[in-house]
């Protein structure tokens, strides 16, 4: 999960740099070119069978849905500061509480209720501690957050049914043509350069996503998510060296409120997962002595 942090908050700092030459549009269309590129020898080796899919709909929903949340992202990136922008993407699991209620039906309970309105507290924190206007970059970035929560939610439906590799893949296939015609109206020619940067790009968002599937098979969610706190530490040191930007003291004390208020939630959830295996655990011996009473 540290490895996914670093190299999340070194997307940032890419998207960041390359912004002060190049529209976040067409930034969007070339990180899912070249993460598209990284996948492409997977699907080589596996084949065209593995486009059968019966949830081509739904795949392209997510698809909607990530690019829009990229759209945002990357426009938020390039109008603020690296840190408090990360900062603010601590929201994404809160946005999912709700969405989780409203949209999967799911049982929401006052407790949780409560963290994700501390967290949204936390986000107020870093916006705006002493006025009332929030700003188009801060808009931007909880707009990308709630997104990415939609999207998360959606890939929590595809891989009932999915394997990871095939929702990366068609979320591959789908967003890179989708991606390019919001940024044909933006488009400035790359420069060789500028492909050193893509490859970048491809690459941290790659190792990003496959350490942190890794991490969450490898562990509870309450239990890795905390190590996630950690891409703020990296993008507040990358955003210093690079930008010479310094947080101040409200965006660590709301990311602390966020971070604290998200991991709430996760333990919550991990914990009526537990909860869930062990009635089943339970419940599946039971069924064969049933039967065979029914027998006797």
């Amino acid at each position: 999960m540290v490895l996914a942090a670093f190299s999340f908050a070194g997307l940032t700092t890419v998207i960041r740099e390359m912004s002060a030459t190049m529209h976040p549009f067409e930034l969007v269309f070339f990180r899912n070119l070249f993460g598209l590129l990284f996948i492409l020898p997977w699907f080589w080796r596996a084949g065209i069978g593995a486009l059968g899919t019966e949830r081509l709909k739904l795949h392209g929903f997510r698809s909607v849905i990530g690019l829009a949340a990229m759209l945002f992202w990357f426009s938020a990136v390039s109008m603020m500061p690296v840190a408090e922008a990360t900062a603010l993407s601590f929201t994404s699991p809160l946005f999912a509480t709700i969405g989780a209620a409203l949209f999967l039906g799911e049982t929401v309970r006052a407790r949780r209720w409560g963290a994700t309105l501390a967290g949204f507290i936390g986000a107020l924190v870093i916006v705006r501690p002493d006025g009332i206007d929030i700003g188009l970059a801060s808009s931007l970035a909880l707009a990308a957050s709630a997104c990415m929560s939609m999207s998360a939610l959606t890939v929590k439906s595809l891989s009932r049914t999915e394997k990871p590799s095939i929702i990366v893949l068609f979320m591959g296939l789908l967003m890179t043509p989708m991606s390019l015609i919001p940024a044909l109206f933006y488009w400035s020619a790359p420069t060789a350069v500028d492909f050193l940067w893509f490859v970048a790009i491809g690459l941290f968002a790659t190792i990003g996503q496959i350490s942190m599937a890794r991490a969450f098979a490898s562990a509870d969610v309450s239990a890795v998510l905390p190590f996630d706190f950690s891409r703020l530490i990296f993008a507040a040191a990358l955003g210093f060296v690079f930008f010479a930007e310094v947080p101040d003291a409200w965006t660590w004390v709301g990311a602390a409120i966020i971070f604290s208020a998200a991991l709430y939630t996760a333990h919550r959830e991990s914990h009526q997962a537990r909860l869930f295996r062990s009635v089943q655990a339970n419940l599946v011996p039971a069924v064969p002595d049933a039967q065979r009473k029914d027998k006797k």
